[in-house]
């Protein structure tokens, strides 16, 4: 639901149009990303501020400064708020803008994976490593070498392998790197250095890790999403092209690929056959939520499959001050997910 429509919300209606309510209220949560560690639910969103910033579509007045875990006994249990795990303060290499994480388990250590500008103004992803899954994170004194963009989403195969997933368009800056490095030249535009409409479109990256998490074992690739007749999405095709927030599951042992698309708020799915893809395009996962940004993560708990996604009704439609939210997903039995409609009609 853009911005540009807000002004004319009855924010008391729409709250019990929701088909689920915050997690949390005492604080503003954004970028859920869920795992089940241990039988128990832990989230790993970004923890909104109002930071004074100006709007932009940069996204400069996303200023986040820490993380914040939230646990859950299940999905219909009371959300904790576990306090700061990681704070920008205590990243050597980052100056600002802690924006969507995810994490991972590994033989008794858990690992924090975060996006935050360097010192040059420049997104790099981080790691951070704990001995328990709320925290605190220690983090590395070095950006993961070769790493770029945001938001981190790490997938845990079944043969044990891991894989990072990231990128982001616009203040993401993943159309800076298109020639394999960093470029500056109009950093006032965030669509400078895009492809054109009739282009194919840009892909998140992905990467296998390295035993310790701590790295990437190989240069990253690009996440190719297909359309109906095997050719890649365009970018002029924003309503299934790629823009932000990819995240992996696997399903009935096919490998589903979700991602927003940005400036048209949905969230879409591709299912391809390996960790790598290519990815077929088959839908969309959640219609558009009150808010200009739309992130999510998919994550099974006792059998049943549950997206954790965000919107901005509890700041009543302040794009950077959002709210965690779960809501049960459902498969037919082709394997493609039924859309969910965030506010009922």
């Amino acid at each position: 639901m853009p911005e540009d429509s807000i002004e004319h919300i009855d924010f008391e209606k729409l709250n019990k149009k929701a088909i689920s309510q915050p997690l949390v209220d005492h604080i503003y949560t954004a970028d859920p990303s869920a795992h089940v560690f241990n039988g128990k639910i832990y989230i790993y969103p970004s923890h909104d501020i109002d930071a004074g910033e100006a709007f932009d579509d940069l996204g400069s007045h996303f200023d986040m400064q820490d993380y914040h875990v939230i646990s859950m006994d299940s999905v219909t249990s009371k959300a904790v708020d576990n306090g700061v795990a990681l704070d920008v303060k205590d990243v050597a290499w980052a100056e600002k803008q802690m924006w969507a994480p995810d994490a991972a388990h590994k033989d008794g250590k858990y690992y924090l994976y975060f996006p935050a500008k360097d010192y040059d103004g420049i997104f790099r992803i981080g790691v951070a490593v704990s001995d328990s899954p709320i925290g605190p994170f220690k983090a590395q004194p070095e950006a993961i070498k070769g790493s770029f963009s945001i938001d981190p989403a790490v997938f845990e195969d079944e043969d044990g392998s891991y894989y990072i997933y990231f990128g982001g368009l616009w203040g993401g800056q993943l159309q800076r790197w298109r020639k394999g490095v960093f470029n500056a030249e109009h950093p006032e535009s965030p669509t400078a250095h895009l492809p054109e409409a009739n282009e194919p479109a840009l892909s998140a990256k992905v990467a296998k890790l390295t035993d310790d998490l701590l790295e990437f074992s190989e240069a990253p690739k690009d996440v190719v999403i297909l359309d109906e007749n095997g050719n890649p999405i365009l970018a002029g095709d924003n309503e299934r092209r790629f823009f932000e927030g990819p995240w992996l599951h696997k399903y009935n042992g096919k490998y589903y690929f979700s991602y927003s698309t940005g400036d048209t708020h949905f969230i879409c799915y591709a299912i391809g056959d390996t960790p790598y893809g290519p990815f077929t395009y088959k839908g969309k996962i959640l219609n558009p939520v009150v808010g200009w940004t739309t992130h999510h993560s998919i994550c099974e708990v006792e059998g049943k499959w549950y997206l954790f996604y965000h919107d901005s009704s509890l700041s009543e439609g302040v794009t950077h001050l959002r709210c965690i939210k779960v809501a049960e997903i459902t498969y037919n039995e082709d394997g493609t997910i039924n859309t969910l409609n965030p506010y009922k009609e």
